[in-house]
């Protein structure tokens, strides 16, 4: 019967509710922003009259989470940084050298005197005059162990001592140690980050780990790259050490185990001080910019109190000797000590401006970081290309939107109207759950939602070619919308639990862009799946109870004739023969002419410049040339939504030696030097991915793309029979292979967003597959003595209709995103487009082919490990 139980009513009405609910901010994204802004800085610093009005711009009982813009459509900056986490084991042994010093001495009679030696910086070795004696101080210097803290180093120590050559001992971490150490170096780091930031008063900054040692960085908002390395690339390391001497000779030898730095305001002067410093900027307490005695910019500092106890004692057995305050290993003063200072406070004096006081105080407050960053990645987009971007975004996206609704009601009529309302539902939805998980929307991300508008519809089109089926063999109303529901519910399942296994691996695998593609299609197809098997039942059930039509007709156009029926078969050999000589060509080209790849592969730079005058690649190269990067490539980039005063290069430059990604310096003179030639020049992103970077991703893609392919046989061979697997597998295989054949003969840019094109589209053209293979196993059951031929042209018919107009619909929302869209998203869309042709084509012609090839299993009754061989005329 067509029937929902009330309770089941009022649950999926309240979950198409709370979903808008969520959504609902998104649609007033300023005032919820200038909201949230006022709550954040009332919580910080109290409340103000104007703060308190941005705050009624939105009512607090009100949701206010928001889908966060990602750079590339609010522009900011990106940084992928390594943390140097072998820095700090020779922190740690410099920390320790005191204490194991101090615990030998208490033993001098036995092991004699002690002298630490040179050694490489993740040990410790020090010498003992008496050898006898070294195994007495092994056990000395073990005393100092402590437990391991973390849960896999449980029942460990944190170092390890043995006997080195003759009368050395050597102290390392242990590997339980490392492991810890490298973990808290990551979170320590992670926290001075976000501390360094938050203090500049960004909004929305995204700062995680991402792999063992490295952090994701990405600021939305700030100018540039460059400028987000000043305020997290400085270490700002403070530290307090004696004066050993004083010299103007920069290559003096300093004695063993110091160093020399210069001073900072003395030119020409170098200090000479001992290696292992007094008191460190880690036991600051607080910083404070200030002004000194003589009113000129300063820093007040105040230890905590361990190391007020430090510099209390230090300077009490000092006093009269010089000490010097180093910041990022230069001298920035070195007074005399006149008297004890126990007070726990001092002040940095020093040839500051008041903005470098201030920025200083920062990074004191914030901390000093653990280890060296290193940038393998960067990208800067500027806010200009950013709201670009957004308007081109929301062009396309309307277009796609109002394109699918109009042919949907031509399609289906009033059916077509139902599905309609659940579309735009569904995209609430999307918006609800991507503002309730915090998400990030990029312009991948809605590239994502355009092809759910597309592919959103393809579960409705199933249950309503069912429904026209179920009406033509005589069923009446009722039976046939419940009867359309259940024969499509496998299909629909099948369908898209295989494209959200590609949205997974994505979103696994992939990074920035790709994972914010993969959240929303994911998120996509949940909420199409809800709304077609779901909402638009009952809303048909609602319809049907008040009307309660006697007699039922889907009126719209069809895309597949009526009535007839093709065979697709006939001219099998030479579709196979025609798609295995464009799979060799492909092949061939990619060997012969290769791939156009981008910086994510290559590693490079890339920067993007427009100005109001006319592009002059040669003079642009002439003005390159000169500072010596290597291969530079230049192009002019054209776009039909370029205004006419707006052009528009990219210039690639190659991964410069010894670099992992290009330094602010470097960029600095590409920028003036281009600036030299054309005065009107802006610089709207930056994008620089080091060599070891580009490596990994290249790696990743690989596996990314046979992950999917695997994930996919795994399922459609537990869910059919290993023929259906091995037959969609060949279909996804022949579908890449042409795709990068297409790109290389093209020379269309391949970078990382094209992996998450090919990964959708082996997506999409199996869900083709499978709704053709679903409708397969379902005719094999029933006509058990039909031909097998026979039975693949039949459902192939049968489900032509639906596989065209799915098609139809999904070209129409990217066609518009492909011309709307913008020039920077144009490969990433092309390469869906042909996806969705050369998918199509797989689905109907290829797969079935194959599956025809190997035969499938007719007799369901019983298991036969022969399957694969049995063809039509094996009796059930």
């Amino acid at each position: 019967m067509l029937q929902i139980a009330t309770w089941k009513r009022l649950v999926i009405w309240g979950l198409t509710v709370l979903g808008l609910y969520f959504a609902a901010p998104n649609g007033f994204y300023d005032r919820v922003e200038v909201h949230n802004d006022a709550v954040k800085a009332i919580e910080a610093t109290g409340t103000t009259p104007e703060l308190e009005a941005d705050r009624s711009a939105w009512p607090d009982w009100a949701p206010n989470s928001l889908v966060n813009l990602g750079l590339d459509l609010r522009g900011g900056a990106h940084l992928l940084a390594e943390v140097q986490v072998e820095d700090v084991y020779g922190a740690r042994m410099d920390a320790l050298w005191p204490e194991v010093r101090d615990v030998l001495r208490e033993e001098r009679a036995t092991v004699g005197t002690i002298r630490r030696q040179d050694s490489a910086p993740q040990e410790l070795r020090v010498k003992v005059s008496q050898p006898d004696g070294l195994p007495r101080a092994i056990e000395l210097v073990q005393t100092l162990a402590q437990p391991v803290v973390s849960l896999s180093g449980v029942g460990s120590t944190d170092i390890e001592v043995a006997a080195g050559r003759e009368g050395e001992l050597v102290v390392t971490l242990s590997e339980a140690e490392r492991v810890a150490t490298d973990d808290r170096t990551i979170l320590q780091s992670l926290e001075i980050i976000r501390r360094r930031v938050d203090e500049v008063g960004t909004r929305e900054p995204t700062i995680q780990r991402q792999g063992d040692t490295r952090i994701l960085i990405q600021v939305p908002g700030i100018g540039s790259a460059s400028e987000l390395k000043e305020i997290i690339g400085k270490t700002a390391k403070l530290t307090f050490h004696p004066v050993v001497g004083r010299t103007t000779d920069a290559g003096a030898t300093p004695g063993p185990r110091n160093v020399i730095y210069p001073s900072l305001d003395e030119s020409g002067v170098f200090y000479e001080l001992e290696k292992t410093p007094v008191v460190t900027g880690e036991e600051l307490n607080d910083a404070q910019p200030a002004f000194d005695q003589n009113g000129q910019p300063a820093v007040n500092f105040r230890f905590n109190v361990s190391g007020a106890r430090k510099f209390c004692d230090y300077t009490g057995a000092n006093v009269g000797a010089p000490f010097a305050i180093v910041l990022d290993a230069e001298v920035i003063s070195a007074p005399r000590i006149n008297e004890q200072i126990c007070g726990g406070s001092g002040i940095i004096t020093g040839n500051f401006s008041i903005d470098e006081s201030t920025n200083l105080a920062v990074l004191l407050r914030a901390g000093a970081l653990p280890a060296e960053l290193t940038y393998v990645e960067e990208r800067t987009i500027g806010p200009e290309l950013g709201q670009d971007s957004i308007d081109a975004g929301k062009v396309a996206s309307l277009v796609a939107f109002l394109g699918v609704l109009v042919f949907m009601g031509l399609a289906y009529g009033w059916f077509g109207v139902i599905a309609n309302v659940a579309l735009i539902l569904n995209v609430g939805m999307i918006f609800g759950l991507l503002s309730m998980i915090g998400a990030t929307l990029t312009l991948p991300g809605i590239a994502g939602i355009v092809l759910t508008i597309g592919m959103a519809v393809d579960a409705n089109v199933l249950v309503f070619e069912r429904i026209r089926e179920e009406l033509k063999s005589g069923r009446g109303p009722a039976r046939a919308i419940e009867l359309g529901y259940e024969k499509a519910l496998s299909a629909i399942l099948d369908a898209n639990i295989t494209t959200f296994i590609t949205a997974v691996i994505l979103f696994i695998m992939g990074s920035g862009p790709v994972r914010g593609f993969s959240i929303t299609l994911g998120l996509g197809i949940l909420t199409s799946v809800f709304t077609a098997i779901f909402l638009t039942r009952l809303m048909l059930l609602m319809w049907f109870e008040r009307k309660r039509p006697r007699e039922l007709e889907i009126k719209g156009i069809r895309l597949a004739p009526q009535n007839r029926v093709f065979d697709f078969f006939r001219t099998s050999v030479t579709t196979l023969g025609a798609s295995g000589l464009a799979m060799v060509a492909s092949v061939l080209l990619f060997l012969i002419v290769g791939l156009n790849f981008g910086i994510d592969f290559r590693g490079g730079t890339t920067i993007r410049t427009e100005s109001t005058q006319a592009v002059d690649v040669g003079v642009y190269r002439d003005a390159l040339a000169p500072l010596g990067l290597g291969d530079i490539s230049i192009a002019q980039v054209f776009d039909v939504n370029f205004a006419d005063d707006q052009h528009v290069a990219q210039i690639r430059i190659e991964a410069q030696e010894g670099q992992e990604a290009i330094t602010p310096e470097t960029i600095e003179v590409i920028e003036q030097a281009l600036i030299a030639v054309d005065p009107a020049i802006t610089f709207p992103s930056v994008e620089s991915v080091g060599p070891k970077v580009s490596g990994e991703l290249v790696t990743t893609a690989i596996l990314s793309v046979i992950s999917a392919l695997a994930a996919v046989l795994v399922y459609i061979w537990l869910r059919f029979e290993w023929q259906f697997s091995l037959g969609a597998v060949i279909s996804l295989v022949h579908d890449v292979v042409l795709t990068i054949g297409v790109f290389s003969l093209l020379g269309i840019k391949f970078d990382l967003a094209i992996i998450a094109a090919l990964l959708t589209i082996v997506g999409y053209s199996l869900n083709d597959t499978v709704v053709v293979f679903d409708r397969v196993r379902e005719n094999l059951r029933r006509y058990k003595k039909m031909d097998l031929k026979e039975v693949l042209n039949l459902s192939i018919n049968e489900t032509l209709s639906r596989t065209m107009m799915t098609s139809v619909t999904t070209l129409l929302a990217l066609i518009a995103l492909y011309v709307l869209g913008g020039d920077v998203i144009r490969g990433f869309v092309f390469a869906m487009i042909w996806g969705v042709i050369v998918g199509t084509y797989s689905s109907i012609f290829i797969a079935s082919a194959i599956l025809l090839k190997l035969g499938v299993k007719r007799d369901w009754s019983k298991p036969d490990a022969n399957a694969g061989n049995q063809f039509s005329d094996v009796d059930a």
